[in-house]
């Protein structure tokens, strides 16, 4: 689980980004790598857009799948629990917009993906999301099954070595949504709005 220092740094890069998201956004990413060039629909899905089959744990220690999904439209992010600030930044700013949806919260589902196995067990995932006041799937997993997903969900992963012999990584920042049906929809853009990005996630949930 996460040590009270690291807990205590993540809760406030945390608190922080809940203070200025709304006002201006500009969270960058874990990664060089481009967002997807073209938006799609799900009334006109590509057979290239992300998504597909995967078998995840939650931190209760129930299966998730993509067939799981279903039902809500959902938005995913994929990260890690040691992040220091775009992960925490990126789920405190979803926290936000989550909240801002009133009643029609319910009706979507917010899930977080640890890309990083060798550290992120469910009981390390249930802590770093603890600290946002909004209900999130977090998942992690086998990590050839998250090697898959990650493939399918076009999610750039690298594991950096550091000087102290420890590692971060390197990974896309994201959002990714899917409407009820478990159909790729859209990306979300960290950088956008907040009255542009909560009318993103209605639109996602009245579709």
């Amino acid at each position: 689980m996460l040590d009270h220092r690291t807990r205590g740094i993540l809760r406030g890069t945390a608190l922080s980004a809940l203070l200025f998201v709304g006002i201006n956004a500009t969270v960058t990413g874990c990664s060089n790598e481009a967002s997807i060039a073209s938006q799609q629909t799900a009334a006109a899905p590509r057979k290239d857009a992300p998504g597909g089959p995967f078998r995840l744990v939650e931190t209760k220690g129930q299966t998730v799948t993509n067939e799981t999904l279903k039902g809500k439209p959902y938005a995913i992010f994929f990260g890690f629990t040691r992040c220091p600030d775009v992960c925490p930044t990126t789920m405190a700013r979803m926290a936000l917009l989550h909240q801002k949806l009133g009643a029609k919260a319910n009706k979507m589902n917010v899930v977080f993906v640890s890309v990083d196995p060798g550290h992120d067990k469910a009981e390390d995932v249930a802590s770093f999301l603890s600290m946002f006041d909004t209900p999130v799937i977090g998942l992690t997993g086998d990590p050839a099954e998250l090697k898959r997903m990650e493939k399918a969900y076009k999610i750039y992963v690298e594991k950096v070595p550091l000087p102290n012999g420890d590692y971060t990584i390197d990974h896309t920042a994201r959002i990714l949504l899917f409407d009820r049906n478990g159909q790729f929809v859209d990306t979300m853009d960290a950088k956008s709005p907040e009255p542009q990005a909560v009318a993103q996630l209605q639109r996602l949930i009245d579709a």
